[in-house]
């Protein structure tokens, strides 16, 4: 394992150098100026990131015929507990995937074993009521309720575990929007029957199928680049892996000994409690494990751009607050990484800002060496391809792949899907990009965290309320453009992947919630997951 997790920063290092041998081919002709260190300055800030992409790109790709081992079936499975936590979330969609998936582990011979739990922490008492009433109409379920959602999920789990689990001794987390299969959660309790050492067992968890056209070209993406991604983790970081914080499964009494989250050093609550539950239990010696598996572990993904952008923010927020934590004494190196890790998924974005604004500044003031086409040219495709490469080098592995082409309904189909999820991708992430760079700000000058229930019903979104979310990255797109178009078309064709979903972030977010959108890419096909060809 050792000599893995120094191949990783070896890969990451590799990389960066390559980008920073093109990125000299852009600076160095005229001299220094204010613009070109900003461009420095910030490639510097992002390129931690980017190497790690590139790292963890290449060794999914490379792994991408191995197999992981198979659960082992050992006796009698234990007493399990599935726990699904919500807080002012519809029944009517919370229920039914909980109760098919009782009902399919009797199937598998496991119901016996099962019990569903649906841990509440909704405050209005009216909601509760209703929640309540739900899931007394099913005698297989019981229900929890907590007056106040004092540590937030983290808090409501440990408190069922000191209270109410009993004697059973696994717990599969669901979130109000997981769904699994019971092969998947027999594969997990299995797991952890099978090898004593580990607390946590999860799933790569994918997107479920989707009828709006922006949740759809996401996860499309995302369940590709998770492949790699997934896998390469599951193979550098071994039983020290990162934990999301549902759809897994955990063994109750290291969890309650070692999962328990103390205060933050300034008294608030940990938001994002997954990764420091996981370093703390992998500091206590008890192993962490990722299942690469892509197979029967789900989930919903943002309805539309606005929820997305929230469900960032909260994102950000959380991972920001492990700053602290690197001290805590009893994490080991790959928990303290984990910390890192989850800190530069978001850190980097303002840095990514920094380099556009000076490659801005720099093609609006520099007369001297004008614009270097071609190894700004480079330097772009270089980035792009660091920086996609998980996603990209998994729609690879799809394309060569005759049993993958057909799980994602042929050729055509999978080309015409990555073709709009590239353009949709290239259009998102300078929009996220500002918004959490916005975020950070308002964190570092002392704004609170919010933490609010999740919209997951899709839904349009109207021009005013786009315009009201999406007005500073328009400006700053027509502003950016401005001073590329200063330097000629060529600047202006270069910029275009960087600064184009600014501009058109307005139209972007009105159309990829329209539901005829959504309904045009259904009926082609467009971007359409396994589940979804085989009419699950």
């Amino acid at each position: 394992m050792a000599w893995r997790r120094v191949l990783v920063p070896i890969i990451a290092a590799l990389a960066v150098a390559g980008l920073a041998a093109l990125l000299w081919q852009v600076l160095a002709p005229g001299g220094w100026t204010v613009a070109k260190a900003l461009m420095l300055a910030g490639f510097a800030g992002v390129a931690p990131w980017l190497g790690l992409c590139a790292a963890n790109g290449l060794i999914g790709a490379a792994l991408a015929r191995v197999r992981p081992a198979g659960a082992i079936a050992v006796g009698t499975l234990p007493r399990c507990v599935l726990a699904v936590t919500v807080r002012d979330e519809d029944m009517g969609a919370v229920l039914p995937p909980l109760l098919r998936l009782l009902d399919g582990l009797d199937g598998f011979g496991g119901g016996g074993a099962f019990t569903g739990w649906i841990l509440s922490d909704t405050a209005d008492p009216d909601l509760a009521l209703a929640e309540a009433r739900a899931v007394a109409a099913h005698p297989r379920l019981r229900y929890r309720r907590r007056a106040r959602n004092d540590g937030f999920k983290a808090g409501n789990l440990m408190e069922f575990l000191d209270h109410h689990a009993g004697d059973a001794t696994v717990m599969v987390v669901l979130d109000a929007d997981s769904e699994m299969t019971p092969a998947a959660v027999l594969r997990l309790v299995r797991t952890l029957q099978a090898e004593p050492h580990l607390a946590i067992v999860q799933h790569l968890t994918v997107g479920l199928p989707a009828a709006s056209g922006f949740p759809r070209l996401f996860q499309f993406g995302m369940r590709a680049g998770m492949r790699s991604w997934a896998r390469a983790l599951a193979w550098w970081q071994g039983d020290e892996a990162c934990y999301w914080g549902h759809n897994a499964a955990i063994r109750i009494a290291p969890f309650r000994a070692h999962g328990r989250l103390a205060p933050l050093p300034d008294g608030s609550t940990i938001l994002s409690h997954d990764q420091i539950e996981a370093a703390q239990l992998a500091g206590a010696g008890w192993g962490v494990r990722l299942l690469p598996e892509e197979d029967g572990s789900f989930e919903a993904n943002p309805p539309a751009l606005p929820e997305f952008i929230r469900r960032e923010l909260r994102w950000l927020a959380g991972n920001f607050q492990y700053g602290p934590l690197l001290r805590h004494p009893a994490l080991r190196p790959m928990g303290r990484w984990q910390l890192v890790q989850a800190m530069l998924l978001f850190g980097s974005t303002p840095f990514y800002l920094v380099f556009l604004l000076g490659a801005a500044l720099a093609a609006a003031t520099d007369r001297v060496s004008g614009f270097p086409a071609g190894s700004a040219l480079a330097l772009a495709l270089g980035w792009l391809w660091v920086l996609y490469s998980p996603k990209w080098l998994s729609y690879a592995e799809i394309l060569l792949s005759p049993r993958e082409r057909a799980r994602y309904g042929g050729g055509r189909r999978v080309v015409t899907g990555i073709a709009a999820e590239t353009v949709f991708t290239l259009l998102l992430d300078p929009v996220t990009t500002v918004a959490k760079t916005i975020g950070t700000v308002r964190l570092a000058l002392g704004a609170p965290a919010a933490w609010a229930p999740q919209n997951r019903s899709a839904r349009g979104v109207r021009w005013a309320e786009a315009l009201r979310l999406l007005w500073p990255q328009t400006l700053l797109g027509l502003g950016v453009f401005g001073a590329f178009a200063q330097a000629g078309w060529h600047a202006v064709v270069w910029a275009l992947p960087f600064v184009g979903g600014l501009v058109l972030s307005v139209p972007f977010c009105v159309l990829t919630a329209a539901p005829g959108f959504g309904r045009w890419l259904r009926e082609r096909g467009v971007a359409a997951v396994p589940e979804e060809v085989r009419g699950r």
